[in-house]
């Protein structure tokens, strides 16, 4: 049908061709949801495969925390920590890392806090938390490292001495903390007391000052060589 200009200029449009029109427009229409829910579609299809890809290592994840009944069975959770731990090294998050050189206080150290409870499980325990069992502290050239022997929480960053100082640093649990403390040994211990320390809201400097730090060093250059001398346990 031919449209006439004065039918366009009063907007006057037969009704065949108004029905064309409608027509075309509810198929543009449902074009256009058809998209939109191809698109919803894949977006779900995409969530699942993430939800599926992380679900195991969530379970995973889930099956490697102990219960109370497995911590308290469980002395020893791994006996490769410990020297896994000996050979990294701390990052310089807050101060260079100090010369690795050798300074007094040099050696391997334990204690053994007593509890009669066994460590309660949890997500994200608080760090630092003095638990029962055995503790071991490592001081090497310039290097701290802290491992809890029940729960196998571990630790490391920086120190220095200066003094009768010894100063905490680049502590991934604290990094931006400067913990400073006041050392001495005696009789084979070494006894820290805090002077100031706010990483792990306290915890650390609870930790560290609680006990004295039993020495794996030898005594005396013949009990060296023999190796006849009462080791504090842990000092393997």
């Amino acid at each position: 049908m031919r449209l006439f200009k004065s039918d366009v200029r009063n907007n006057r449009i037969p009704e065949n061709k108004e029905q064309q029109i409608i027509a075309r427009s509810e198929a543009e229409k449902m074009k256009i949801t058809s998209k939109k829910k191809i698109e919803v579609w894949r977006s779900m299809v995409t969530v699942s495969i993430i939800i599926l890809l992380i679900t195991p290592g969530l379970s995973s994840e889930r099956n490697g925390r102990l219960s109370a009944s497995e911590i308290s069975e469980t002395a020893n959770p791994s006996t490769d920590i410990w020297p896994e731990l000996l050979q990294r090294t701390p990052f310089p998050f807050t101060l260079p890392l100090p010369p690795p050189k050798p300074t007094v206080i040099d050696g391997t150290y334990t204690k053994f806090e007593t509890k009669e409870t066994p460590p309660v499980p949890c997500r994200r325990c608080p760090d630092y938390a003095p638990e029962g069992g055995l503790w071991k502290l490592n001081l090497n050239k310039g290097v701290f490292r802290i491992f809890h022997k029940v729960t196998g929480w571990k630790d490391i960053g920086s120190y220095i001495v200066s003094g009768e100082q010894f100063i905490l640093a680049n502590d991934p649990v604290c990094h931006e903390v400067i913990g400073v403390y006041r050392w001495k040994l005696e009789e084979g211990k070494l006894i820290l007391d805090v002077i100031e320390d706010k990483c792990a809201i306290g915890l650390r400097a609870t930790n560290l000052t609680k006990l004295p730090w039993l020495s794996c060093q030898p005594p005396s250059l013949e009990a060296a060589i023999t190796d006849h001398w009462p080791k504090p346990p842990g000092c393997d």
